[in-house]
Formats: structure tokens, C-alpha cells, sequence
């Protein structure tokens, strides 16, 4: 039997992401009538199908295809792309950058793992870490520190809007900035809640990210600007000294693996120097596909007038199965919906561990996340994730009610 290195003990044990994704692929080819309420995976919109197929169809008749699939990108992007990208950030969103400020790469998972790892662990000046402000966060974070105690994070504010509504904010009497802090980290909307940072919530973790001389980090991949799937009206806005990730996975295009860095040039060409170790190249077909509609601002139509509007109604109708489903029998909240593609479901004082429901939903069919995958980083036990869930909403509506209805009749079997 082979013995692992440390490093390889780390990234091949089993962990939330590896479950998560097993379980996708599972129910796609083996358990087809598997009611999917966990991933993150886009929603099949009509609309936006069509423009890929126009889009594939293009490259087909003007032999771009060909290119695309037929040559190696350099390992930052290609150059057309980033000058492109750039362009569209400077004109649409105000950001002032240039083709140095952007890295392509090989999805956000990846990126992340390289700027988690090229930020923080054992470096010249001791051991350094990346600093989490705002839990729950996302779950493919939790296990891609290459050395021991590398995150840690910071507990939220609970605020309760209602009987069933509740919003997280970033306890800023809790956080603290220690010499070790390398970076900070928070997906806005958040991935698993769809929390949204206040402005005065932003302004002041880039204020602090600036006095102690360390990148803000913010994952985009729901956001601005694209596809934009923000309900209120703040917008995050790149600046020198910060990162953003922006994904075209949400956009529905998860297939292509692309992602978009917008950082200092120090960190862009560092990132693609160790994208040319790890992958050598990008994929090449979500660059080609989407350059054009940056270019005409299709791309931004579609996420407002299309993408946005979608998820909204999807949102409030799986919030209003869950309300009926649930009633007033059983104390539960929902984070209010603020974007992203989830509802994030409190279940007050559950008497078993989420994980637990999560298996016994699982054999009724019915796949959820349960919570404490999402709450990394922590020195002291907190309990209040265990009572949480992620649902989905993205899958076929009549799939999203059954499954809802279902999880309600388990919730209610545990309170009677």
C-alpha cells in the first residue's frame, strides 16, 4: 500500500466538496430520480442555452473553432481576452485596470487554491494564514490549505428581521487583524447564505485589509458583473490591493472551467506562473465564447434582464413552498435572499446533527448540504451550523416542491 505525504494526506482524505461532488455525479448517472437540493450548479435557462448554441454554431461557421480547440493558450490568458476583459471592467464597472490586472484561469476552485497557497502557510516571516471575516463561506475553501492551522475565521453577527428571516453580519468586535494574517477571504453573495456584504460592511474590510497591507479577497461568482445575481443595489468594487474572482460557471457555462482574476500585477503574474506548473494552460472555449458579448455587452443584458430575473422568481417560489411545507410547527428562518442561488434554512434547536438529516433525506432521495461543511477555521465548537442547511433552487420547480416537502415531513417526523 503506498504511503502518502503529508501534502498528499491532506488533499486525497475525504472532505465536503469531494462528498458534495460524488453525490452530483451519483444522482446524474446512477440515482437519476434523485431530487438534487444540494449543488451549485446552474439552472437550465432556455435563454441563455440558446445564446451558447449561437455562440458554438458562430465558431463552427467561421472556423474559430478550430483555433480555439487547436492551440495552447500562454498560462495568465489569452492576450486578446485579457485586453478585451479589461475593457469591459474599465467601461462597465468603472474599475481601473489593464490587461496586467487579469489572470485566466482554470475555474475558481483552482484559482483559489493557488492564492490561498501563494498568500499564506510557511513563508521568510513565520507561519501565515488567511482570515475568513464572515462564516458560513464556502465549502470548497475548507480543505485546500497545504499546511496545518493555515484559516481561521470569525464568527457572525445573527441578526433575526422576522419570524423566519434572519441576515448574518461580519462581527467586527470579534475580528482581529493579527501579524499572521495574510489575506482576507469572503464570497459576496456569499456561497452557502446568498449574504450580501452592507456597503459599510465592505468599506470597512477594505479599511482594514489597506492599514495592515493585505489583499482583500472577494469571490465573485454570483455577483457583479456578471451574472449579477445581487436583489439589493450595492455592488463591490475592485481596487488596487484587492482580488476578485469572477466565474463564468454561473453564466451557464460549469463545463469550461474558466475563471477571471482581477488583482495587482505582482499576484496576476505569480498566479500564472503556477498555473503554467500545475496546468500548463487555460481552456481555451470559454474565453472564445464569451469575448464577443463582453465586447457588445450581451453579457451583461443577459445576467440583468435574464439570469437575475430568474433566479428571483425561482427564490421566491421555493420560499414560499418551504413557508407552506414547514408552517408554523417547527421554528425555523431562512437567511434573507439577497442573491446567489440558495436558500440557507436554520432549523432552531434541531434535535439531530444536519449531517444526520442529511441522511436520512438522502435515502428518502432528497440531497442537501448540511451546514457545518460551511463553518471552517474555528477554534471553539459552535453549534448553530449543525442546524443549517443549503437548498438549492436552481433544478425544475416541481423537483425543488417535492423536495422541500419532503425535508419539511422529515423535520416534522424529528419534532413529533
Amino acid at each position: 500500500m503506498s504511503i502518502f505525504s503529508n501534502i498528499g494526506q491532506r488533499l486525497s482524505g475525504p472532505c465536503g466538496i469531494q462528498e458534495l461532488m460524488d453525490d452530483l455525479g451519483e444522482a446524474l448517472s446512477v440515482t437519476p430520480d434523485m431530487r438534487m437540493l444540494g449543488g451549485g450548479q446552474p439552472a437550465a435557462i432556455p435563454e441563455v442555452q440558446a445564446l451558447w448554441r449561437e455562440r458554438m454554431q458562430a465558431m463552427l461557421d467561421d472556423g474559430s473553432l478550430d483555433k480555439t480547440l487547436l492551440n495552447y493558450d500562454p498560462p495568465g490568458g489569452n492576450p486578446l481576452f485579457r485586453e478585451i476583459f479589461a475593457a469591459f471592467l474599465k467601461r462597465e464597472c468603472g474599475w481601473d485596470v489593464t490587461r496586467e490586472n487579469i489572470a485566466v484561469m482554470p475555474s475558481s476552485q483552482s484559482a483559489f487554491f493557488l492564492l490561498f497557497n501563494l498568500l499564506a502557510g510557511d513563508t521568510p516571516q513565520g507561519k501565515k494564514r488567511i482570515l475568513f471575516p464572515l462564516l458560513p463561506d464556502y465549502i470548497g475553501y475548507a480543505n485546500q490549505a497545504l499546511t496545518e492551522g493555515q484559516f481561521i475565521a470569525c464568527r457572525p453577527v445573527i441578526t433575526e428581521q422576522g419570524p423566519h428571516e434572519f441576515k448574518y453580519h461580519v462581527d467586527f468586535d470579534r475580528l482581529r487583524l493579527t501579524p499572521d494574517i495574510a489575506a482576507m477571504c469572503v464570497s459576496c453573495p456569499t456561497n452557502p447564505t446568498g449574504n450580501v456584504l452592507t456597503e459599510a460592511e465592505f468599506n470597512q474590510l477594505r479599511d482594514l485589509a489597506r492599514q495592515h497591507g493585505i489583499p482583500l479577497i472577494i469571490d465573485n461568482a454570483y455577483g457583479h458583473p456578471f451574472p449579477d445575481v445581487i436583489h439589493g443595489s450595492f455592488r463591490p468594487k475592485w481596487e488596487p490591493g484587492m482580488v476578485f474572482s469572477i466565474s463564468l460557471s454561473k453564466v451557464g457555462l460549469p463545463g469550461v472551467r474558466t475563471s477571471v482574476i482581477v488583482a495587482d500585477p505582482t499576484i496576476v503574474k505569480a498566479l500564472s506562473n503556477m498555473n503554467a506548473i500545475v496546468s500548463l494552460a487555460n481552456g481555451n472555449v470559454g474565453q472564445a465564447l464569451i469575448a464577443p458579448l463582453l465586447q457588445d455587452d450581451r453579457l451583461l443584458r443577459l445576467g440583468r434582464e435574464v439570469i437575475r430575473p430568474f433566479y428571483k422568481e425561482r427564490s421566491d417560489t421555493a420560499k414560499a413552498a418551504l413557508s407552506h411545507a414547514l408552517g408554523d410547527k417547527v421554528p425555523w428562518a431562512l437567511h434573507a435572499q439577497e442573491g446567489a442561488f440558495f436558500l440557507w434554512l436554520w432549523l432552531k434547536d434541531l434535535p439531530i446533527p444536519a449531517a444526520e438529516l442529511y441522511r436520512r433525506l438522502k435515502a428518502r432521495k432528497v440531497l442537501v448540504i448540511p451546514g457545518h461543511y460551511f463553518a471552517f477555521g474555528l477554534d471553539e465548537e459552535w453549534r448553530h451550523p449543525h442546524e443549517c442547511l443549503r437548498l438549492t433552487y436552481s433544478q425544475p420547480a416541481h423537483i425543488v416542491q417535492e423536495g422541500l416537502e419532503i425535508l419539511a415531513d422529515e423535520v416534522k417526523k424529528l419534532r413529533a
